[in-house]
């Protein structure tokens, strides 16, 4: 099946399914609950780090890239997982998180000792003559992205955790050892990369202060990450049939138009995030704004337009372990959490692009709401806690914004049942459920609930309409305060989606085109006649096909 045709679904291994009762998810638990992912449809699942790490930034840092790591199970578990999988002709992808290595990998270990071959596999560089760090580079994660090298009086970058030391793509010995970890898994079965802040693995030769301090335009989208790219894809996974995904952090159009491009062999697709960020308040996460629907609509329509128009390729989700739920982020989760969850998914399962779900959102789970710090694990939520205090932000100011960015919101383990345990665990979860998992759990909606079987809906046309799958992409209603609105065209098809993110009902002038046309799926069950007025409830999305 073309990768175009195929949805993704992100099982979070931590929290997706405990077999061994120690409070972790892990491979066996996931093998248990295939048959429910087989049920929903999806084609590939898209699994977050196994492998050994400190855990530091839950499995981000690794320690090793071709092992298990023993909370997970073995690699005979990994091993059983992949034959399962096939039995269902689900691919599997990993997570390949190449731009950095945990400070505990033994190429780091080897380098701190003073090993010279290791020390080029990194970027340390001498301090400043006032004995500074190299540049004002700002973490991600917030403080410096430098850290002391042992007492040599040089430092490490490390643009994330300072545990997780950046790798020196610049040497072609890292880029291969890229390259055979790589061909590691792809020996294994796997078929599928997801390949962790990619477009962050070109950093210059040459380091320099930053004029805002922060840095990202310095190391983001190099020219060289490209070259890179199409050196990894012919000595690895462009040998076979794979389908690959670059993470790419503060990207450009432009630069995911040339990742995705058929004819460049880089990658099949990107992810970005800039219509993740229509609720930050001057470029500020750690803020509390309401989100701009309008700003939203433009990056939407903007995105999906240029890249139509370049045979680019975007994967596009709502949903991943680093982001809040978006139906409690742009929805609401109290009193429309069924329409909200089903008016998310149709927007991005109908557009051009790949679909990615990520578990729970098919049951319409919400953030957790936890109420203080000592319920939060995520590195990222505790080092802003501290950031925010040191701002002046009340104990109670800083945990409300917590409250709705903590990265710790979709991490909460998947609730299976009402029972103890949420059919997670028997004993003590790594990360709590939150409030409402007895009202919001698989067992109940697949019972009573209607978001999972509408996402079944959703998967099944995109197999069987090739125009979801290969239709190009125009904007429609594109100055609606209300609706976001976009028709697909391929061959002789048409086919409008209106998607009204509003709370309440939005009357929509069709014109003649689409009043001779058939309703192919509603996001609310209820008959509807096509004529010159359509009135669309709150949350409600709406297909019409014209053939």
């Amino acid at each position: 099946m073309d990768f175009r045709k195929k949805v993704v679904y992100q099982v979070y291994p931590k929290s997706f399914k405990d077999s061994n009762n120690d409070g972790i998810g892990d491979l066996q638990g996931i093998i248990e609950k295939l048959p429910y992912l087989h049920e929903l449809g999806v084609d590939v699942i898209w699994f977050n780090p196994f492998f050994p790490s400190p855990q530091n930034d839950n499995g981000y840092d690794i320690s090793d890239y071709c092992a298990i790591d023993e909370r997970f199970g073995t690699m005979e578990d990994f091993e059983a997982l992949v034959a399962e999988m096939k039995k269902y002709d689900m691919e599997i992808m990993m997570d390949m998180v190449l731009n950095h290595t945990s400070t505990e990998h033994e190429w780091f270990k080897k380098a701190l000792a003073g090993d010279k071959h290791y020390q080029d596999y990194y970027i340390i560089r001498p301090a400043k003559p006032d004995g500074s760090a190299p540049t004002n580079w700002e973490s991600k994660f917030g403080g410096n992205a430098w850290a002391p090298f042992g007492n040599t009086g040089d430092y490490y970058l490390h643009l994330y955790d300072k545990t997780q030391a950046d790798l020196n793509w610049r040497n072609p010995l890292v880029r291969k050892e890229a390259s055979k970890i790589v061909n590691f898994w792809m020996n294994k079965g796997v078929t599928g990369f997801r390949f962790d802040v990619i477009n962050v693995i070109g950093k210059d030769e040459q380091l320099i202060d930053a004029k805002d301090g922060v840095g990202k335009t310095l190391y983001t989208d190099r020219p060289i990450v490209h070259d890179w790219l199409r050196e990894l894809n012919e000595s690895s996974f462009g040998k076979i049939n794979s389908i690959t995904v670059g993470e790419m952090s503060s990207t450009s159009i432009e630069n995911c138009i040339l990742y995705t491009q058929p004819q460049r062999h880089e990658l099949s697709m990107t992810f970005n995030f800039h219509h993740l960020k229509v609720d930050y308040q001057d470029g500020e996460k750690w803020s509390l704004t309401p989100y701009r629907f309008t700003e939203l609509r433009d990056l939407l329509h903007r995105w999906n337009t240029e890249m139509s128009k370049a045979n680019g390729w975007n994967a596009w989700f709502w949903n991943n372990h680093d982001q809040p739920r978006a139906l409690s982020r742009f929805m609401d989760d109290q009193n429309y959490r069924q329409e909200g969850a089903k008016l998310l998914a149709a927007s991005i399962h109908l557009n051009r692009g790949t679909p990615f779900v990520y578990q729970g959102e098919e049951i319409g789970l919400t953030n957790p709401y936890f109420e203080t710090i000592d319920q939060y694990r995520d590195v990222e939520s505790l080092n802003y806690h501290d950031i925010l205090r040191q701002k002046g932000y009340s104990e109670e100011e800083t945990m409300a914004i917590i409250k709705e960015k903590s990265r710790d919101n979709s991490r909460t383990p998947m609730p299976w049942n009402s029972k103890e345990g949420a059919g997670f665990t028997q004993s003590t979860p790594w990360l709590g459920f939150g409030k409402n998992w007895p009202a919001i759990n698989v067992e109940d909606e697949l019972a009573n609930g209607s978001v999972f079987a509408f996402y079944q809906k959703l998967i099944s046309l995109r197999h069987n309409c090739d125009i979801i799958a290969y239709g190009d992409y125009t904007p429609y209603l594109e100055n609606s305060k209300d609706i976001y609105a976009f028709v697909r065209t391929h061959n002789n098809q048409q086919l409008l989606v209106l998607n009204n993110f509003k709370g309440h009902e939005v009357t929509v002038d069709l014109e003649p085109l689409w009043q001779q046309g058939r309703v192919l799926i509603n996001s609310y069950e209820q008959d509807l006649a096509l004529g010159q007025t359509l009135v669309l409830k709150p949350y409600q999305a709406i297909a019409i096909l014209v053939d």
